[in-house]
């Protein structure tokens, strides 16, 4: 009796085991379908595409508000005049891109590499593009009022009168943008790398500027009424007719009313 019943619980054990394993399969089935059915959807508000490639995708004007695009390769994809407000967008491969003209409001980009695309016209108000790569992006008229851009990489960016007032680009890399005619007021760029870039008639009104590097920066006939210099470094910075009232300077004195060029 005793052999028997240790037989049938044997056999008992084997079972639980065969239907285990029986069970994780088909779970592990349906997992994968539900993946492939998932980035077969089509494009919606709303959509869940988690990981899929959609490299080169036509979705120019689509409505893709709240969609989870985490991990997606879009590459070279065409979402000019796409709505993607509120969208999570972390991780995605968006490289040479086009998003003209795209709502991207509160959309988060974090850890997105955007390297060369196209956002000219994009809204990107209070979007977080947190250590995002732009290189090289085209972001002519873009508006990025209030956007997050900590340690995001914009070197070499087309910035040119763009809309980044109260923007945080804390340890942003911007070596080689071009900001010209920015408007940057009370930005934070505490520690940005600004090393090289094109600041001429930019608007940096009580922007933050702690420990930022401006070496052969061009910031002439910028507005740096009430900004923040202290410890910046300032090698062979540009600064003719730049406005310098009531700066905070890099040893922490205040600049006179009407320093222009200089801080006196």
């Amino acid at each position: 009796m005793r052999s028997q019943r240790c037989v049938s619980a044997e056999h008992l054990a084997k079972r639980r085991l065969m239907w285990q394993a029986f069970v994780g399969l088909i779970m592990s089935v349906l997992a994968g379908t539900t993946a492939q059915a998932a980035c077969d959807d089509p494009p919606a508000r709303g959509v869940i595409w988690t990981g899929c490639d959609k490299q080169g995708v036509d979705l120019r004007g689509q409505d893709l508000r709240g969609a989870v695009l985490l991990r997606t390769n879009l590459a070279g994809a065409d979402l000019r005049k796409a709505r993607l407000s509120g969208a999570d967008a972390s991780m995605v491969n968006l490289r040479d891109a086009r998003l003209d003209e795209a709502r991207l409001t509160r959309t988060r980009f974090l850890r997105a590499d955007l390297s060369n695309s196209v956002l000219t016209g994009a809204r990107l108000d209070s979007a977080t593009l947190d250590r995002a790569k732009l290189s090289k992006a085209q972001l002519q008229g873009a508006k990025l009022r209030n956007a997050t851009l900590y340690q995001a990489d914009l070197s070499a960016a087309n910035l040119r009168e763009e809309n980044l007032e109260a923007a945080d680009l804390s340890q942003a890399i911007l070596s080689g943008a071009d900001l010209s005619g920015a408007l940057l007021n009370d930005a934070t760029l505490q520690r940005a790398d600004l090393e090289d870039a094109v600041l001429e008639g930019a608007f940096l009104q009580s922007a933050d500027l702690k420990e930022a590097t401006l070496s052969y920066a061009d910031l002439s006939n910028a507005d740096l009424t009430a900004a923040i210099l202290v410890k910046a470094i300032l090698i062979d910075t540009l600064l003719d007719g730049a406005k310098l009232d009531k700066a905070r300077w890099v040893d922490r004195r205040r600049c006179e009313a009407d320093s222009i060029g200089v801080c006196r």
